[in-house]
């Protein structure tokens, strides 16, 4: 049971940092490789903001704000003269904002770890079929479950979603009924980005904190996003949890096959399915 819990917690935690990746990427066909710089400083935020105000929630809440801020300005500053070139321009340009915000949180809070304790709410243990599971780990289930659903929500049914797929698939179209496309990509930006800084503030309970976070994370997004589907919510949700359950049973009962597994999962999704395994079907007539 307890290792049931830790891989949808896993899935869960994934699924809030590649929900991100997943609209940036499929939305506006961004390939973001400083998603993962982003996670990173969302945990630095929570922790520092955190520990100024004593509370876990304020520095959650304020890590997302401010990294949605700060993937809209990256957007409109640096993003959006590029959308009309070749994506390479796109890669340079993330791998070198990884740099800078490695560099930055480098220079505010060192190279060390730092760690974060749940808050009190938080920080037990209960008892389920035998095994002893942390709220914490519960709480990541609930909390991807209620972001997920959200998520969902909003690309999906609501006119803000309707608008981001218009401007995905026809951005000129949507310029000529007189809507701002560039309002509405650099809200898919923020969104994304503080979607990122989320995961990492609600991550930082759970693993410590440290500069390594930038780079060991974005592959896994990558592979969600694959697995997934382009801008596929639902598929973002079921490959994150197909990846957690993965890398928990594997640590379990396959540990140093875990990497291999999780590889050749994706190895096999590019060569029989390379639109993804939960894509959507287009429809012809």
């Amino acid at each position: 049971m307890s290792t049931l819990i830790i891989g949808l917690s896993l899935g869960m935690l994934l699924f809030l940092l590649a929900a991100g990746l997943t609209l940036i990427f499929g939305m506006l066909g961004v390939i973001n490789f400083a998603h993962g710089a982003i996670y990173m400083l969302g945990a630095y935020l929570s922790y520092e903001i955190g520990q100024s105000s004593g509370s876990f929630l304020v520095g959650v809440l304020s890590a997302t704000l401010i990294t949605a801020l700060a993937g809209a300005v990256i957007e409109k500053l640096t993003l959006r003269p590029l959308y009309d070139r070749p994506h390479f321009y796109q890669l340079i340009l993330t791998f070198g904002l990884i740099l800078v915000i490695s560099e930055v949180v480098r220079f505010f809070w060192g190279p060390g770890y730092q760690a974060v304790s749940a808050p009190e709410l938080l920080s037990g243990t209960v008892e389920m079929l035998g095994s002893t599971i942390p709220v914490y780990r519960l709480f990541v289930i609930g909390f991807g479950l209620i972001v997920s659903a959200s998520l969902y929500l909003l690309i999906e049914k609501s006119t803000f979603g309707m608008l981001v797929r218009a401007s995905s698939s026809d951005p000129e179209m949507v310029r000529t009924l007189g809507l701002p496309v560039g309002v509405i990509r650099m809200s898919v930006f923020a969104i994304g980005c503080g979607l990122s800084g989320l995961a990492g503030s609600i991550a930082a309970p759970l693993y410590p904190i440290e500069l390594g976070m930038a780079t060991n994370t974005i592959i896994d997004c990558f592979i969600v996003v694959i697995l997934g589907g382009l801008g596929n919510v639902r598929g973002a949700i079921a490959a994150s949890i197909l990846i957690g359950m993965v890398r928990a049973f594997g640590y379990v009962y396959l540990a140093s096959w875990v990497d291999i597994m999780t590889f050749a999962l994706l190895i096999g999704t590019l060569l029989t399915r390379p639109q993804g395994l939960f894509a959507r079907v287009e429809r012809t007539a």
